[in-house]
């Protein structure tokens, strides 16, 4: 019988621009009583690194432009953080205020290609009131970072997922998806493996790093200040990968 355990990582303290992330990370795991071993995952929600990179804005220090009051205007949003949404984005997809909502949304690629809501810019768990806190600049780059310090303190083959939450088309709800990855793949190809019945799967290709982040939603809150998570029972080979191999191409993309 498989069985896959899951572990909130406890204790992790309000993190700072500057801070050594890859030792309070290990320190965090040790004081829980546990250690990390070949095959283990990591999962972290992305607000440690970016609170950890800087990448926290004051909405004083922001001057909107016209296209950003343009759009505060319709959206009845604040101006600034409007500006910062676009700073961070490429292009808006959709924008929209349903009558009963305080605010409205705008739906943008992100500079990193990821399509989500408001350019994933965030104010909860911010830090401060009247901030902003952002994506990381590079989640891959801070994830094989991260990868790389805690596999060699703990002498383990480990993979580790920088994780955000997102909404989805046409469902109801949000759910953690991967917005960094190291050491682990970032889906698993099953085109020419056959089902249960014998028959040739061509375009079955599960997202298992967005799988995972997924199962982190399950034990992690807002409240809990329990960004990372411990998966041990996987079966997974290491490899190259990263987050930006999740991103359809644009030819792929049927909604443009």
């Amino acid at each position: 019988m498989h069985t896959l355990s899951l572990h909130a990582i406890p204790n992790i303290p309000e993190i700072q621009p500057g801070d050594d992330l890859a030792a309070i990370l290990g320190d965090a795991i040790e004081a829980a009583g546990l250690s990390l071993q070949d095959g283990d995952v990591l999962t972290s929600a992305h607000k440690i690194f970016s609170k950890a990179e800087g990448r926290v804005v004051s909405l004083a220090d922001v001057t909107p432009s016209e296209e950003a009051l343009r759009y505060a205007d319709e959206l009845s949003k604040d101006a600034r953080k409007v500006e910062v949404i676009l700073q961070e984005s490429i292009r808006v997809v959709r924008h929209f205020k349903r009558p009963n909502q305080p605010e409205g949304t705008m739906i943008c690629e992100h500079n990193l290609g990821f399509i989500s809501a408001n350019a994933a810019v965030d104010e909860s768990n911010s830090g401060k009131d009247e901030t902003l806190i952002l994506l990381p600049k590079d989640p891959d780059a801070s994830a094989k970072r991260m990868q790389e310090a805690l596999s060699k303190r703990f002498n383990a083959r480990i993979g580790f997922a920088i994780t955000d939450t997102f909404g989805r088309p046409w469902r109801l709800g949000q759910v953690n998806v991967t917005v960094g990855l190291s050491g682990v793949p970032a889906t698993i190809k099953e085109q020419g493996n056959t089902d249960a019945h014998g028959r040739m799967l061509s375009v079955t290709e599960p997202a298992f790093a967005d799988e995972l982040a997924a199962a982190s939603g399950l034990v992690i809150t807002k409240s809990g200040q329990t960004p990372v998570v411990l998966f041990r029972g996987l079966n997974w080979q290491s490899t190259e990968s990263c987050a930006q191999d999740l991103i359809r191409s644009k030819k792929e993309d049927m909604f443009r």
